[in-house]
């Protein structure tokens, strides 16, 4: 991540830095251009000591600077264990990157280089994280105005669909005429519609499950007008995670079709 803040008090924050913090800071650090910037307020002497060492190990000691405070907040169980987890090498492919953890609550913002990406990299966090950690993913495709657009217009809703089958649900049919929109309103690009679902169950009938849903949603926007030759499908399964499978929430967010612009 070329971050240049990471505060952190109960949550962590990394912006080209990284932040932490249980109590919302009042200021923002001020951005050092090519470090990682750790600020903010921690339990204990050991939770900034290990934070600091996972941060000079992935971006070297040289790059890393310290304005960690000690003490006045009260974290989450095994808080500084899970915030050393979050900081994974694919972090350094964030750019303009923001990392921000209050509580159990984890935002990541940036640009990474393409959609695969963008979904690898708050995968990764989720599965590292117990259940009662939620994640925000803000990350944007660099360059990617037309992939934003399509983001922007889903906005971290869920596609949704009669339990166990492809069948759409009224809810996941209006989400998809405002995606048929955003998609014409790009100029109809070649997309890639990728199906997910939790880990529930056989995983083989899980992929089948997963194309068809993808299936259905090709069928529906074609429907709508969107040329049949700008849309593939094809379906992952569970093996794209964006939240804990242990919770119930965290499944709904997981079972998902993805958007993303054919090449990113």
């Amino acid at each position: 991540m070329k971050l240049s803040s990471i505060l952190i008090a109960g949550c962590l924050f990394c912006h080209a830095s990284a932040y932490a913090q249980a109590t919302p800071a009042t200021t923002r650090p001020t951005e050092e251009s090519g470090k990682v910037v750790a600020s903010g307020s921690v339990p204990d002497e050991a939770s900034r000591a290990a934070i600091l060492a996972r941060l000079r190990e992935l971006y070297g000691t040289q790059n890393v600077v310290d304005r960690l405070e000690v003490g006045g907040v009260v974290p989450p169980p095994n808080w500084s264990e899970n915030m050393t987890k979050i900081l994974t090498p694919n972090l350094k492919q964030v750019h303009k990157g923001q990392l921000q953890v209050s509580g159990t609550q984890v935002a990541l913002k940036g640009n990474v280089a393409n959609e695969a990406l963008r979904q690898q990299v708050v995968s990764e966090i989720a599965t590292s994280l117990n259940p009662t950690y939620a994640i925000d993913n803000g990350l944007l495709v660099a360059g990617g105005e037309a992939q934003g657009v399509l983001d922007k217009t889903l906005s971290n809703r869920v596609v949704e669909f009669e339990s166990g089958a492809a069948t759409l649900t009224p809810a996941g049919r209006a989400i998809l005429d405002e995606m048929g929109g955003a998609i014409k309103q790009i100029g109809t690009p070649r997309i890639q519609l990728i199906g997910h679902t939790d880990s529930q169950g056989n995983r083989q009938a899980n992929v089948a499950l997963s194309l068809a849903r993808a299936n259905t949603v090709r069928s529906y926007l074609i429907d709508k007008g969107i040329p049949a030759d700008t849309l593939s499908a094809s379906g992952s399964g569970p093996d794209q995670p964006v939240a804990s499978n242990d919770t119930v929430e965290g499944r709904a967010k997981n079972r998902r079709i993805e958007f993303r612009l054919a090449g990113r």
